[in-house]
C-alpha cells in the first residue's frame, strides 16, 4: 500500500512552520513517494476532530499511515492514534492543552493564516473531551520532548507517556530545535 504521513501543528499555528516544512522537504527530496497531507486545522477542536475523522477515513482503506504532530497537534494525534490504532510522534506534545488555553479565552488571531476568532469555554470543554486518558497501545507512541520548552512542561509528558518511546533531550525549545535531525527516524518509526 502507498504511505500517507499526516502532520498536525499546533494552537495559533500553520502547515507553514518550521517543522511541517522540514518533514515536507525531507519527504519531497528522499522519499516522494510518500503522500504529505498537512493541512490548516480548524481553530475549534470539535471541528478539527471532525475533520481529522474525515481525513483519516478517506484514507485508512489504501494508505498505510502515519502521523506527526506538535504540541497541540501532539495532543490531536494521540488522540487520533488512539482511536485508529495509528504509529503517531508527538513532538514537544500539549498534555493538558483544556488547562493551559483557559489563558488565551477571547479574541484570536492566528499569525500564519490571519483568521480571527473567539476562544470560548466551550471550546476548552471539547478539548478535554479529546483527551487520551488510557494509552492502549504505547508501542505506537514516539515522543521527542526538549526540556527547554518554555511553553509546556516536558515532565507532563514524561509521565503520561512513560511506556512509549521517549527521546528527551536537554535545552532547547518549544519549536523543537534542530528538528532536521528526525525526519528519517520519525518516518522508520511509522513504517512509512
Amino acid at each position: 500500500m502507498p504511505s500517507l504521513l499526516i502532520y498536525l501543528h499546533g494552537f495559533n499555528s500553520s502547515p507553514l512552520s518550521l517543522k511541517a516544512q522540514q518533514m515536507i522537504a525531507y519527504c519531497d527530496e528522499h522519499r516522494p513517494d510518500i503522500k504529505v497531507v498537512a493541512p490548516q486545522l480548524p481553530s475549534y477542536p470539535t471541528e478539527a476532530s471532525q475533520y481529522l475523522t474525515q481525513l483519516i477515513e478517506q484514507y485508512q482503506d489504501h494508505y498505510t499511515i502515519g502521523v506527526v504532530g506538535s504540541s497541540l497537534g501532539g495532543y490531536l494525534s494521540a488522540w487520533l492514534s488512539e482511536r485508529y490504532q495509528l504509529p503517531a510522534v508527538l513532538v514537544n506534545p500539549a498534555v493538558k492543552p483544556y488547562q493551559l488555553l483557559v489563558d488565551f479565552l477571547g479574541p484570536q488571531q492566528n499569525p500564519y493564516s490571519g483568521e480571527h476568532y473567539v476562544l470560548e469555554t466551550q471550546h476548552i470543554e471539547q478539548l478535554k473531551a479529546l483527551e487520551v486518558l488510557n494509552i492502549t497501545q504505547p508501542q505506537l507512541l514516539w515522543v521527542l520532548l526538549q526540556q527547554g520548552d518554555e511553553v509546556l512542561d516536558y515532565r507532563q509528558a514524561v509521565l503520561k507517556y512513560a511506556h512509549c518511546r521517549l527521546t528527551i533531550e536537554a535545552d532547547g525549545d518549544h519549536s523543537f530545535c534542530d528538528f532536521e535531525r528526525f525526519p528519517a527516524t520519525i518516518i522508520q518509526f511509522l513504517g512509512l
